[in-house]
């Protein structure tokens, strides 16, 4: 039995299914998760003394990588200064500004400590807003575990909901969910139900259930059937948000939501999470508005200071464009590598991630197109990659993250790693 083993003995015995977020009980990989007990740059050292090459950067925010030294230096002044008051400080608003004055859509921003938190609450301000119930949401996109959220779609194209979750109850029933890559889908949602969806959430690049890029001609569907119907535009960029550039995918796609969700990228990795907007919609908020939304612990100054050292520094080191540029470059060195592969693999970038899967041809756009054998695969793979001390978010549908971190030498040792557990798991 390894140390990782006789942890996760113990985790078990007081947390539920010995975690405390699924993902990281290796339920889709199988085995015991592997514990660590520090990370440098973009290292991860187990509890065992073992380095291994991280691409799962704590599900993203860390675009410097693990415990940069700005963002530690503005921690540990925080925490000099005392971590939490319950009081208004003057770092929340630095760090407001900042993004404020940076992104034109985010007219206001309230601070909240998870995604889950600024989803939930988005959602509210857009029912107080249109006086309407129903929110619509996609296939496969994940947008934290509010009730209303853990949802998958029924029988046909958006009509009564199937719950994802125990303990949801009627939550489900105002959420319509539609597929991904279907303009037509889209449209007869809207027909059917336009008048009483009171905002579209989606991740402008869905990145919870493998990466699946939408087309141009679905996003300029969406925008158009809000405008006409009424509804808001509400922008998921948790994942995407100041990772795949400082305006996130609604610089990208030229879209300006009507409201817009970041999570822990703006903390600095610490749990921070925000939602913002329209200055109108925003207003509604209180203690400004009737729509009440509240957090002993929002914008605390750990992360408030640790979230603007990050973003400064990413903006001051022009980090977006050479993070962009360094996940090109890896990827296309990734499909050269893999390609003598029995087994065709592809590599699917976006600028500071990039997702493997089994599977050739047109590029995947929705959960279905996933090849049956991926998972499969992908738990061969897995353990192929970590023993060759390479650690890839254990699950299949996760996507993974490159940081600056991730130098050219660390990319080339990853790149041999990789070439040697596909290698292995092409067996299959």
């Amino acid at each position: 039995m390894t140390v990782h083993d006789e942890l996760f003995a113990r985790s078990r015995a007081v947390s539920p299914g010995g975690v405390h977020s699924p993902v990281r009980a290796f339920g889709h990989v199988g085995g015991s998760p592997v514990y660590f007990a520090r990370g440098a740059g973009a290292t991860l050292t187990g509890v065992d003394g073992r380095d291994v090459i991280d691409f799962c950067m704590s599900f993203g925010p860390l675009v410097l990588g693990h415990a940069d030294a700005d963002v530690t230096a503005a921690a540990h002044a925080a925490i000099d200064d005392g971590w939490s008051f319950g009081a208004c400080e003057p770092y929340s608003l630095a760090l407001a500004e900042w993004i404020v004055s940076r992104v034109p859509w985010a007219e206001r921003i309230r601070f909240v400590s998870s995604g889950t938190e600024a989803t939930m609450s988005a959602l509210r301000v857009a029912r107080a807003a249109t006086g309407r119930l129903r929110i619509l949401k996609f296939d496969g996109c994940y947008h934290g575990h509010a009730d209303a959220l853990l949802v998958q779609a029924g029988s046909g194209l958006a009509g009564a909901s199937a719950a994802s979750s125990a303990g949801v109850g009627d939550a489900a029933h105002s959420t319509l969910v539609a597929p991904l890559d279907d303009v037509d889908a889209l449209e007869a949602v809207f027909a059917a139900h336009g008048s009483s969806i009171a905002a579209v959430l989606l991740e402008p690049l869905p990145a919870n259930y493998g990466l699946l890029p939408q087309r141009r001609a679905w996003h300029d569907a969406i925008t158009r059937l809000c405008s006409s119907s009424g509804a808001l535009l509400i922008f998921d960029e948790v994942i995407s948000g100041f990772r795949v550039g400082p305006g996130g995918m609604a610089e990208r796609l030229e879209i300006r939501p009507d409201l817009v969700c970041f999570g822990k990228v703006i903390g600095g990795g610490f749990p921070v999470g925000a939602y913002a907007g329209r200055r109108d919609l925003m207003g509604l908020v209180a203690p400004e508005g009737p729509v009440y939304q509240a957090g002993t612990l929002s914008a605390n100054p750990v992360g408030m200071r640790a979230g603007l050292a990050a973003l400064t520094s990413m903006e001051r080191q022009d980090g977006w464009r050479e993070l962009a540029d360094r996940t090109q470059t890896f990827a296309g060195r990734l499909r050269e590598a893999l390609a003598p592969l029995t087994h065709t693999l592809a590599v699917v970038d976006e600028p500071g991630l990039f997702w493997i899967h089994r599977g050739a041809g047109e590029p995947l756009r929705t959960p279905g197109g996933i090849p049956a054998d991926n998972a499969a695969w992908f738990r061969a793979f897995f353990h192929a990659a970590l023993d060759r001390g390479v650690y890839f978010p254990p699950s299949p549908y996760e996507v993974s993250f490159l940081s600056l971190a991730h130098t050219e030498s660390v990319l080339d040792r990853a790149l041999d790693a990789i070439r040697g557990a596909a290698t292995e798991a092409d067996r299959l």
